[in-house]
């Protein structure tokens, strides 16, 4: 008998990271990163299990260490270079449906490497997601400077994008984002069925600039550190 629940959090934590080895539990100012991410699923207090998707035993001990669940290991084809979120996703609801008999309403995508995100923000895009019926919500940031106005080569000159926007003011201009890459909070069955929050009715929790940051290299991983540190004091 299938046993419904309200929402899940997936944190997807690989162990193969190139770029940075070990990225998804190396030590960000003083704990690990994915420290961060249990701990801030866990205070929201919205979520029936937060669980980590891994191939690696060191991580799933360091996720349980911090209070998530490994039920199951991800497969070797959901932990390759080229698979997307959306097969993690889809392998980890599957697989709840088809092991345990689980089915959750709402899902949460969140990366293992966001030390930005708190306990607020996820209640808040919670609260965003059912109270307004959005199909998702998550995170983005504001484009600080106008792409409207944006430059790109010609025959070897450079141009506007857009030559009509040459002589507008910035404030006549539509405010732009882009996808901050620290979480997606959907309806399962809406997400598993459009494939993407680009294509689903979303909204989002907007953050600002200074309080964001891919970390692809081992210089990411130093600004972030700077900027979590600025923001705490």
């Amino acid at each position: 008998m299938t046993k419904h629940y309200n929402s899940l959090c997936i944190i997807p934590a690989r162990g193969g990271s190139k770029r940075i080895p070990r990225k998804n539990i190396k030590s960000f100012l003083g704990k690990p990163i994915i420290a961060y991410s249990i701990e801030a699923a866990l205070e929201a207090g919205i979520f029936d299990e937060v669980m980590v998707s891994t191939d690696d035993d060191e991580i799933a001990k360091v996720a349980e260490a911090y209070g998530a669940t490994v039920p199951f290991k991800r497969s070797e084809k959901g932990a390759n270079d080229v698979a997307t979120i959306y097969d993690v996703i889809k392998e980890v609801t599957t697989t709840y449906s088809s092991k345990q008999s689980k089915q959750f309403k709402y899902t949460c995508c969140l990366f293992a490497t966001a030390p930005f995100v708190t306990a607020p923000t996820l209640r808040e895009a919670y609260t965003l997601l059912q109270t307004d019926h959005f199909e998702s919500v998550f995170s983005a940031v504001k484009y600080a400077y106008p792409i409207q106005r944006a430059l790109v080569f010609r025959d070897q000159y450079l141009r506007m994008l857009n030559e009509n926007n040459l002589y507008k003011r910035s404030q006549d201009l539509e405010p732009t984002y882009h996808d901050a890459g620290l979480f997606y909070f959907h309806n399962t069955a809406a997400y598993l069925n459009k494939k993407s929050v680009f294509k689903m009715d979303s909204n989002a929790i907007l953050f600002e600039e200074g309080k964001v940051q891919d970390i692809d290299t081992l210089e990411d991983w130093e600004i972030a550190e700077f900027k979590y540190k600025f923001f705490q004091r």
